[in-house]
């Protein structure tokens, strides 16, 4: 009887181990051992099964396999709410911890060192040391910078103390040597966003108004602009020089070179400023410059190079492409018309985007059918469309933005899923990157905020949960790699994730307000009534009547009606659908063919 005992007792326990390892995933799910989701907070609800109805029958037509592949089941289906506004919370919290750090330790100073907790401003011992000297004025940028992101946020307590301490702290009489273009899309930007806010009669972020104000955020932009006003002065070509000192204009030794960005970005804020003061010169100078940029491009590929000197007209450099030198020229071509409503710059900028397509644009025709390579934009030279490297760099990420706004989405799709693939591969996206040897050739990374510019967009553009996950996988390396002791640190080296001792201005103005736009779909933003559009520099600025009518005639003739364009005349050069949204059936899929992002990731060595 004694082995009776033994076999049955050696039944019970194989079938109390069958039982647990059956229960196994669900304990998991229990005990938070996710490896991707948050811990805090109640388990969210499980991601609904494949569409039904005409959306199944068009994941089926989109070739979703039953059960789906890594992909498919990583990103499809809804998002749930919980997560997203967890992760919404998430992104404030980051903001909150930088912003809090940099007035604890840093303000009035103009960054903050998050490593070692203290202020940073200028390099007063070394005036070459233009990575800092360009940006850092001594007028409490970090501050500045953050206004209206305090505002989107709905902090209107931190929001209105914060102006009164620029208001009462801030001066621009300085003896600083700064870079016009840094200046101009940092604190003018940002002075004038924060203006429009608090004077708004509709307040759609809450109660955002000063008492007793009295325009003195403008006139401290007003004073900023005449500071920079010298640099357009004593140029033959009209192209400004790229620094002044704020107390003695134009220095001595300055430098006849500028790039295309830095001198043709200017025209957003400037005009702004000039239709709020009735006063034409800034949006002159800034137009000015922007036409004669304009003119000297190659007549064999009508693109621009990216370094050029203002006396001669000559380019120095004859490198054509969508980042570093060129990127904003062409975001404010665009964003100018949106504002202003002027058709030379809808002409000039659809004209731009046709030779970018020409000319730069390397891949397949479509983005979701055909076989070859994925679309990439590449560096060619202006004279020829010639390749001229086998780099890219993080500012580019910017583009499919771009392309979101024009409506073309559909090859936005396929170039955001390239940088996100390099993000993925090293949880920030280096500062440049060499897709041939697939590798870093400048390995830092300081917290740029283009990517998640860029997911937030496409975003707004499909309402495709995919890019809720994207913007959660760039959050959470954020977190992981990023925070320091004091705020969050650029990334040293994206491969050995080293850290650098500085969390640039835009970390808090662009970087942490795109996150968290991601993740709350009930912001004003996207919910007032009120129309908005974001500065380079991320600053929000609304879409008003009054900044489509100027007041003078020697930019805009009286009667010339056909120089302003219609909204119908806002057309890209190469695009599907002309600001259509993603089709239902497609709403809750990959927004990219899963075969086509596994080319991508193998493309950037992922698999």
């Amino acid at each position: 009887m004694r082995w009776r005992s033994v076999v049955l007792g050696l039944l019970l326990l194989r079938l109390g181990l069958q039982v647990l390892l059956a229960l196994l995933p669900a304990l998991a799910r229990g005990l938070c051992l996710h490896p991707r989701l948050p811990c805090p907070g109640p388990r969210p609800p499980a991601l609904p099964g494949p569409p039904t109805g005409a959306a199944g029958r068009g994941a089926r037509l989109w070739g979703a396999a039953a059960g789906g592949d890594e992909y498919e089941r990583r990103y499809s289906g809804a998002f749930p709410p919980q997560l997203r506004a967890r992760l919404r919370d998430a992104a404030r919290g980051m903001f909150v911890f930088g912003y809090d750090s940099y007035m604890e330790h840093a303000f009035p100073r103009d960054e903050l060192d998050p490593l070692h907790c203290r202020g940073r401003g200028p390099d007063r011992r070394d005036p070459s040391n233009l990575n800092i000297n360009d940006v850092l004025g001594n007028y409490s940028l970090t501050l500045i910078d953050a206004l209206d992101t305090l505002a989107v946020m709905g902090n209107s307590s931190e929001f209105q103390k914060a102006v009164k301490l620029v208001i009462d702290t801030v001066s621009f009489d300085k003896d600083s040597t700064v870079q016009v273009f840094e200046a101009t899309i940092r604190v003018l930007g940002s002075l004038l966003s924060a203006h429009i806010i608090i004077t708004d009669t509709k307040q759609p972020f809450g109660d955002m108004t000063i008492k007793d104000y009295d325009n003195e955020l403008l006139h401290l932009a007003h004073d900023l602009a005449v500071r920079l006003l010298p640099a357009f002065e004593n140029t033959k070509t009209g192209i400004p020089y790229p620094r002044v000192n704020l107390k003695k204009g134009v220095p001595p030794d300055s430098h006849n070179e500028t790039c295309t960005a830095g001198a043709g970005s200017l025209l957003v804020e400037f005009g702004i400023l000039s239709r709020l003061l009735g006063d034409s010169t800034f949006e002159w100078v800034a137009r000015r410059a922007v036409k004669a940029l304009w003119s000297l491009r190659s007549n064999n590929t009508g693109l621009l190079g990216n370094v050029v000197n203002i006396q001669t007209g000559h380019w120095v450099g004859k490198q054509s492409g969508l980042g570093a030198g060129s990127d904003s020229f062409y975001e404010y071509l665009l964003k100018s018309y949106i504002l202003f409503g002027e058709k030379e710059d809808l002409d000039m900028f659809n004209s731009a985007y046709q030779n970018i397509q020409n000319h730069l644009r390397r891949g397949r025709e479509a983005c979701n059918e055909g076989e070859g390579d994925p679309p990439l934009y590449v560096n060619v030279n202006m004279y020829t469309g010639q390749l001229m490297n086998t780099w890219i760099d993080s500012l580019q990420a910017f583009f499919p933005g771009l392309q979101v706004l024009i409506g073309d989405v559909e090859d936005a799709i396929c170039l955001h899923a390239f940088y996100y693939a390099i993000w993925k591969r090293y949880g920030a996206l280096p500062e440049r990157y060499n897709w041939q040897l697939q590798a870093p050739d400048v390995p830092f990374y300081p917290l740029r905020p283009e990517l998640v510019e860029s997911t937030y967009l496409l975003y707004q553009a499909t309402k495709n949960p995919f890019y809720l996950h994207v913007g959660m996988d760039i959050l959470q390396s954020l977190e992981k790699y990023t925070k320091a002791k004091c705020g969050y640190a650029t990334l040293h080296h994206v491969v050995e994730k080293t850290k650098e001792d500085r969390m640039e201005s835009f970390f808090l103005s662009e970087t942490c307000k795109y996150l968290y736009l991601l993740f709350d779909e009930e912001n004003p933003v996207h919910r007032s009534g009120n129309r908005f559009m974001f500065t380079t520099e991320g600053h929000v600025v609304s879409v008003d009547e009054r900044f489509r009518s100027s007041l003078w005639e020697d930019i805009l003739p009286a009667g010339e009606d056909s120089l302003k364009a219609k909204p119908s005349e806002l057309k890209a050069a190469n695009f599907s659908s002309n600001c259509n949204r993603v089709p239902d059936e497609r709403r809750y899929l990959l927004p990219l063919k899963s075969n086509y992002m596994r080319q991508i990731d193998r493309m950037v060595g992922l698999i």
